[in-house]
């Protein structure tokens, strides 16, 4: 009998132990999306604060296009990790060719990189893309003596009506061509890196 209740007494310590590890994996992710947020966020509100005040309408709508572009491509990016096909890059990767390996990767932390393409990425890029809107609403105002508040309504009206819709036309494609766009995204990150690592 003792030997029974040690045994499971070493059992329950053994469930337990990959739950606490799993707990401080989760908080480890956590404190990692935070501070990568608060950086990249940092970032495109230094481009956006730098370049759109000073800038003129026609540069500071294109500013705005590549805020929104980049948060259709990540997204896009996002949703073909979680669907693409692991066997696909498997093969690819005992072939060595560049970016399988780095695919395989993405596609075992599935959840993580979906979450930093979609949420973090996306979600900066869609408030500064509409704190952007509102400098560019101040700007057409001031240069054709445009209504101000009506000018804002708009342009915030234009800039979530693109971003929901591209990315509603992104998410189509990526469900589609999920291994073509997670093969090309990872050819160009493996650039970066030895191509006997990638």
């Amino acid at each position: 009998m003792k030997s029974k209740t040690y045994k499971e007494k070493y059992a329950k310590k053994a469930k337990k132990k990959p739950v606490v590890n799993r707990k401080f994996r989760d908080y480890h992710w956590i404190f990692i999306v935070t501070i990568s947020a608060f950086f990249i966020s940092l970032f495109f509100s230094f481009i956006s604060e730098l370049t759109i005040p000073n800038a003129s309408s026609i540069l500071a709508t294109l500013i705005i296009i590549c805020f929104i572009g980049i948060g259709i491509i990540f997204d896009m990016i996002g949703i073909s990790v979680t669907v693409a096909d692991l066997q696909t890059f498997n093969s690819m990767a005992t072939k060595k060719i560049r970016g399988a390996r780095l695919a395989v990767q993405l596609i075992h932390h599935a959840s993580r990189t979906s979450s930093f393409c979609n949420d973090v990425i996306g979600d900066i890029c869609g408030i500064i893309s509409g704190s952007a809107g509102v400098a560019l609403a101040t700007i057409l105002s001031s240069t054709f003596g445009w209504n101000l508040f009506v000018t804002s309504l708009l342009i915030t009206a234009l800039i979530a009506a693109f971003t929901i819709g591209g990315k509603a036309l992104g998410k189509s494609t990526a469900m589609n061509r999920s291994t073509y766009i997670l093969y090309e995204f990872c050819k160009v990150v493996s650039l970066f890196y030895r191509k006997d690592k990638y």
